[in-house]
């Protein structure tokens, strides 16, 4: 470094322009060539450690060029390129080199075959150069990577490579393996007979004693290809967005480990192969019309899990489902906060927990599986009632209790998300408005599941939910010069905070809202300071925070529009659910219809395709739950 640099702090590693290739809990970053180790988020990971840093291949006679990468759903890739150095000297390649990669759950394989297009035969010496780490994601993710130590042992075409409760074995047959201070090489000297071919192959078998989750145990239960080829020759655009999205799902699916057959999708890659309670409840409610059997199961295994203490460290109250599950304290460093392995820092999840179970029931959950869950139901209602107003104002709320946690409990969590329109931020106890919607239609379908279940008095529910929507008609509209809408939320001092943001997308089908009001926020979703083009803005252009690239602040999440579009199906609104859908269609289709968490809220008169939110995970559950509301709003008859 020279006197004029300046040191740079951890940074997060961006992801955009990397490939990734996953079955949870395991998951393979690399460059488009398959190369791992060139960028910060590389390696392979397996739960919450990343157990390799980097994988070299290389050709000791020639580089290896590569010239195409080709994606086989979620958990294969194929990397293709040349090798001119034992080539002829002509311009037609003749000599190539494939590289095909699969990741099952726990396992890596690799197949490389050497392809000789000449009229005489070649020979390569191969060698795949592996440098172990056993870095925690938490680590990664804060750009502050230390590698631990770690034992490496070599035998006949295999190694064993340990760090505590983590190990992976390689084995490679027909090479020759050895084992260093610092790495693990694999040696093949290969022939390819005139016009023939040759390959190899090598593998890593990756465990985890202190997994908290386990892979997913059977075959899903669609049919991605069928499901895809319904809709192909009227959009086939959706067509590929669908069967892309539920292969992810696929790769996404989950278990416990106490309950191996009750799967949920885990949030998403490369931060979240892990239990999140309300991304795994919207991502089971959207895939309702092509999978009742993971709602059911996520919610038993959220009812599990229940909180029945109050600790605020780890924001639990009696009756509130669960945020996020890990194996090990998640820190985040430069914000003082510090988060358990199992925390209940969500304001939403709750009366979302209760919101999917009464779908799944009306869609056709046996009703010997909702019997089971009604004593979670009670204590979710209770919850709900009783502990969701921090301050007895009559709307549910949250507050980090214990100065560690999130500040920001709603699906929008970052520390700067609730903002007022001149750009100062809201003080808490935050009531978000979506939240009271979710509120309002959790307590009305509570109430009807304890009464078709003979389950006593649901009277002072529907009084409840009829004194919230009271309430929230006179507290949060408000007046701005962008309209008339439903503010973000009140503040601690009961203020509505009138930043114009897609929150108000949740509330529509909640039956929170008359019918008109449903038709004028439909339409401000639908209008220029929300409507990119490409999905619904998180905030505003009218906002003075706005900007395309904030994280919850003017970028677009296709899940978020995906939750309006919902709504507006239900509320009575098609044509504007298509129209909203047809923006995420047009988002799905730059992205090669594999959508990130989020991107950004440039519209499409400035740009043809939708601009990376290079931090953006993916794949990710509800982005990719997305493409089924899209089918439902614009095919499906």
């Amino acid at each position: 470094m020279t006197e004029h640099e300046v040191p740079q702090p951890p940074l997060q590693p961006l992801l955009h322009d990397r490939e990734i290739v996953l079955r949870a809990p395991t998951q393979v970053w690399s460059g488009a060539g398959g190369e791992i180790g060139a960028a910060p988020i590389d390696g392979v990971y397996h739960g919450d450690v990343r157990h390799v840093r980097a994988v070299a291949l290389t050709c000791d006679e020639s580089p290896i060029e590569w010239i195409s990468t080709a994606r086989h759903g979620a958990s294969r890739v194929v990397f293709s390129g040349l090798l001119r150095g034992v080539d002829d000297p002509m311009p037609d390649p003749r000599v190539r080199l494939t590289r095909e990669r699969r990741v099952e759950a726990g396992a890596v394989r690799e197949r490389i075959t050497l392809r000789n297009g000449r009229d005489v035969p070649v020979q390569a010496t191969l060698r795949v150069r592996v440098l172990p780490e056993f870095a925690s994601l938490h680590a990664v993710k804060a750009g502050e990577v230390g590698a631990a130590a770690f034992e490496a042992l070599a035998a006949a075409g295999s190694a064993v490579v340990a760090a505590g409760a983590q190990r992976f074995t390689l084995v490679a047959a027909t090479g020759t393996v050895r084992a260093a201070d610092d790495l693990v090489e694999v040696e093949w000297a290969l022939a390819a007979d005139a016009r023939g071919e040759v390959g190899v192959e090598w593998s890593i078998a990756l465990a985890d004693d202190a997994l908290v989750v386990r892979p997913a145990s059977r075959r899903a239960p669609w049919d991605a290809a069928a499901l895809a080829a319904s809709v192909a020759g009227a959009e086939p655009r959706l067509a590929r967005w669908l069967e892309t999205a539920l292969d992810d799902l696929d790769a996404l699916r989950l278990a416990l480990p106490d309950h191996p057959s009750d799967e949920f999708y885990a949030a998403g890659a490369p931060w979240f192969l892990t239990l999140f309670g309300r991304d795994s409840i919207w991502a089971a409610r959207l895939m309702l019309p092509v999978d009742r059997e993971i709602a059911a199961s996520t919610l038993r295994v959220l009812a599990r899990l229940q909180s029945a203490d109050d600790d605020p460290e780890a924001a639990q109250e009696p009756g509130k489902i669960l945020h996020e599950l890990r194996a090990t304290a998640l820190e985040i460093p430069g914000e003082g906060v510090t988060l358990p392995p199992r925390y209940y820092g969500s304001v939403d999840a709750t009366p979302l927990w209760i919101c999917l179970l009464a779908d799944a029931w009306r869609a056709g959950m046996p009703d010997d599986e909702v019997r089971a869950l009604l004593p979670a139901l009670r204590r979710a209602l209770t919850w709900l009632t009783e502990h969701g107003d921090s301050d007895g104002d009559g709307f549910v709320d949250y507050l980090d209790r214990s100065g560690r946690g999130l500040a920001n409990q709603g699906w929008k969590d970052s520390g700067d998300s609730i903002q007022w329109r001149d750009g100062s931020l809201a003080r808490g106890p935050i009531a978000l408005c979506e939240v009271q919607g979710y509120a309002y239609e959790a307590a009305l379908s509570g109430a009807e599941l304890l009464e078709r279940f003979g389950e006593g008095d649901a009277a002072p529910l529907r009084e409840w939910a009829a004194t919230l929507r009271a309430r929230f008609a006179e507290a949060y509209w408000v007046d701005t010069p962008e309209g008339r809408y439903p503010a973000v939320a009140l503040d601690r001092d009961k203020r509505a905070v009138d930043t114009l943001t897609s929150n108000i997308g949740h509330l529509l089908g909640t039956g929170i809202l008359d019918a008109e009001d449903e038709r004028r926020v439909a339409a401000l979703l639908l209008g220029p300071g929300l409507a990119s083009g490409f999905g619904v803005r998180t905030m505003s252009t009218g906002a003075r925070a706005y900007w395309p690239l904030s994280y919850h602040g003017g970028s677009v999440w296709t899940h978020d529009t995906a939750i309006a579009v919902h709504g507006m199906m239900r509320a009575g609104l098609p044509d504007a659910a298509r129209e909203a859908a047809s923006g995420m269609l047009a988002a799905a289709e730059g992205f090669g219809y594999r959508v990130p968490e989020l991107h950004g809220g440039d519209g499409a008169s400035e740009t043809a395709v939708p601009t990376p939110y290079p931090a953006a995970c993916r794949p990710q559950a509800w982005s990719a739950a997305a493409a089924v509301v899209a089918w439902s709003a614009i095919a499906r008859e």
